[in-house]
């Protein structure tokens, strides 16, 4: 019952959203950011990030060729996307560094929690087709702040924790993208 609640009311506020019926508030012209796959290298859509007003960033996401479910969506302390090394092994989009927390907080949390990464976002939904379209919003978030920086999808969900697993439990990173100057 939480899921279903949980996944209704972000359905509820992106619609909101992308029908603009939020009275008094705009998006601006936004940057796109291109994504690409991690282990292939190929496009896999794009990315527009706009801001809403004061009050925040809305991701609108045109992606293809994830794997259906939910992936744990966050900003990236670097504008770099190439793999690093960790443990003397290769991991994809290493570079990026970890989730953008400009408070030092240290903390994975919800989106809308003052107390956690500024970069921790909602999670992304891609439907049974592998197409993700649906706009996610972060009230935290100011785009200037986050220009420069990586955009990165997981391969699992996020629990907006950092029990049982660190980070959410997303698990590799499986596309990347620079969110543009």
């Amino acid at each position: 019952m939480k899921k279903r609640l949980q996944f209704t009311l972000a359905g509820s506020i992106s619609l909101l959203l992308s029908a603009g019926c939020i009275a008094g508030h705009h998006q601006d012209d936004g940057k796109v950011v291109m994504m690409k796959n991690l282990e292939t290298g190929k496009s896999i859509g794009s990315v527009m990030v706009s801001s809403y007003d004061d009050d925040g960033v809305v991701f609108t996401p045109s992606l293809s060729g994830l794997t259906p479910g939910v992936h744990g969506f966050h900003v990236h302390q670097n504008g770099d996307c190439s793999p690093s090394m960790k443990d003397g092994k290769k991991v994809l989009g290493g570079a990026a560094g970890g989730h953008f927390d400009p408070e030092d907080t240290g903390k994975h949390r919800t989106p809308w929690s003052e107390k956690g990464h500024e970069g921790d976002l909602p999670v992304i939904y891609v439907d049974e087709n592998g197409h993700a379209d649906q706009p996610i919003f972060a009230p935290e978030l100011e785009l200037e702040d986050i220009k420069g920086r990586a955009l990165m999808i997981h391969a699992g969900g996020d629990n907006y924790s950092d029990t049982p697993k660190k980070l959410g439990g997303g698990g590799e990173r499986v596309a990347c993208g620079v969110i543009g100057q």
